[in-house]
């Protein structure tokens, strides 16, 4: 039996779309999430970024790979139900930790989140691969938006620099470019949230998010977790987050000295 936040119509979604909306997956956690994006906010990491483009306004901060330094994170994702949900959706046994990422647009932040796939600027294959975007305020046009079905396109798209727009890596015919969904009459998934609300989509789902016109902070915590089939790919570049010196080869499953299990059925 699924967990008790989710139906199987939950995990045929997430299955079919590659994106599916958890209401209250961390109800219990909103505070202390509060609590560790102001911690992080206050001691930046070495990944953080205001992501401060030219004719922009406002601040888009963004940080990731803090959990094991920033104590309300790990509490919120051991105390939380997210790995027993990840392994319903994933239809996974296993859940390990990938990475956290925290994502904050002050009011009036101009700045939108480019459209993008999570998978191509890591160094994970696999079609059991999940991440969980979780809003710490309502949000209404500031929500995640997702293309349903884009986790199964033949090609990834080409990873590219938030501020810049330059591509990660030298494209050698393997990506292919940033679509415009709107343009392109694809269909996007998106919701108004609460606080604690969850959208779960894989890796390979193409998704974004608009600017934050409101008068109100738009924090967001995510949380990267991986399943039975994920294994190390090496990319044509250095990856985000990069870890360097993790010493891993291709086809391995991820060292769990640095990316624990979570959960094992």
């Amino acid at each position: 039996m699924p967990h008790p936040l989710i139906t199987q119509d939950h995990i045929d979604q997430f299955q079919r779309d590659g994106v599916v909306l958890i209401r209250g997956l961390f109800a219990e956690q909103v505070e202390l999430l509060r609590d560790g994006v102001e911690a992080n906010m206050a001691e930046p990491g070495p990944y953080a970024s205001n992501n401060e483009k030219k004719g922009q306004t406002g601040r888009f901060f963004d940080d990731y790979c803090n959990w094991t330094r920033i104590p309300q994170f790990e509490e919120a994702i051991k105390h939380s139900p997210v790995a027993e949900v990840a392994a319903d959706l994933m239809q996974s046994k296993r859940v390990q930790m990938f990475h956290d990422h925290v994502l904050v647009k002050e009011p009036g932040t101009s700045m939108a989140t480019p459209w993008h796939q999570d998978g191509p600027y890591y160094f994970v294959e696999g079609q059991q691969t999940i991440s969980f975007w979780s809003p710490l305020d309502p949000v209404t046009d500031a929500s995640l938006r997702c293309v349903a079905g884009s986790h199964r396109w033949e090609k990834e798209v080409l990873p590219t620099r938030w501020v810049s727009e330059e591509g990660f890596f030298a494209d050698e015919g393997q990506y292919m470019p940033v679509p415009d969904p709107d343009a392109e009459g694809m269909t996007v998934k998106e919701w108004e949230m609460q606080p604690g609300d969850a959208v779960a989509f894989n890796y390979r789902t193409l998704h974004g998010a608009r600017a934050n016109t409101s008068s109100s902070r738009r924090r967001a915590f995510s949380l990267r977790l991986v399943g039975d089939d994920a294994r190390y790919i090496e990319r044509p570049g250095p990856t985000s987050p990069p870890y360097p010196g993790h010493e891993m080869t291709p086809g391995q499953i991820l060292r769990e000295d640095w990316f624990p299990v979570l959960l094992q059925r």
